[in-house]
């Protein structure tokens, strides 16, 4: 039989992180662990299995839900309303078919996020303050009177308990996480992929 790393380094998990140590603690490795006949990176494919979120578990009900044709493939974003990275992928998005979007504001960066997040959340077509803002830079209307804008608490609560320190943070069917944008193109391959059917 062929030795393989895991005769002589064990992995060791922190948090999300993974490691490989002899059995004494003598040596630690820090790097990806690649399979060379298969050039598969099991190291990256070990920690999207301890950071998947499974989409079933979030509550709709704190998200901003829209969709494009039959919406049939979903896709969970956790976007900042100052992210210019969530504006670009937002306009990406719209190349995308057949999906729903679970849009989680998760006003992170700071400056006006939280106000422009509360008047999004507050408008009343928060689907359309939304896409407008990001798309077009309309500036939301502001919330007034009285609006329950504990959602946003609860989405901050929900971030910091996946570990997510950057928007947007794409989160897909088969619970997947990619932090940052995606083109059209790789989201499409992506939503494919995640489904497990064309």
């Amino acid at each position: 039989r062929t030795a393989s790393v895991a005769d002589y380094y064990a992995p060791i998990r922190a948090g999300t992180d993974i490691f490989y140590s002899d059995e004494k603690g003598s040596y630690l490795i820090d790097g990806h662990l690649i399979e060379t006949a298969t050039r598969a990176n099991l190291t990256q494919a070990r920690i999207d299995k301890l950071t998947a979120i499974d989409p079933a578990n979030l509550p709709v009900k704190d998200a901003i839900v829209w969709k494009q044709g039959s919406g049939a493939r979903k896709l969970v974003v956790f976007a900042d309303p100052n992210c210019g990275y969530c504006k670009r992928f937002e306009r990406d998005l719209n190349e995308v078919k057949d999906v729903t979007v679970y849009t989680y504001l998760y006003p992170i960066l700071g400056g006006d996020s939280p106000e422009k997040a509360k008047n999004i959340w507050c408008a009343k077509d928060r689907t359309a303050a939304w896409r407008d803002w990001m798309l077009n830079g309309t500036v939301p209307p502001r919330a007034m009177g009285q609006c329950d804008a504990s959602a946003l608490e609860r989405n901050a609560e929900l971030g910091q308990k996946h570990k997510i320190n950057g928007t947007p943070a794409l989160v897909f069917e088969d619970g997947k996480r990619v932090g940052g944008a995606m083109n059209a193109a790789t989201l499409e391959k992506q939503l494919v992929a995640s489904r497990g059917k064309p």
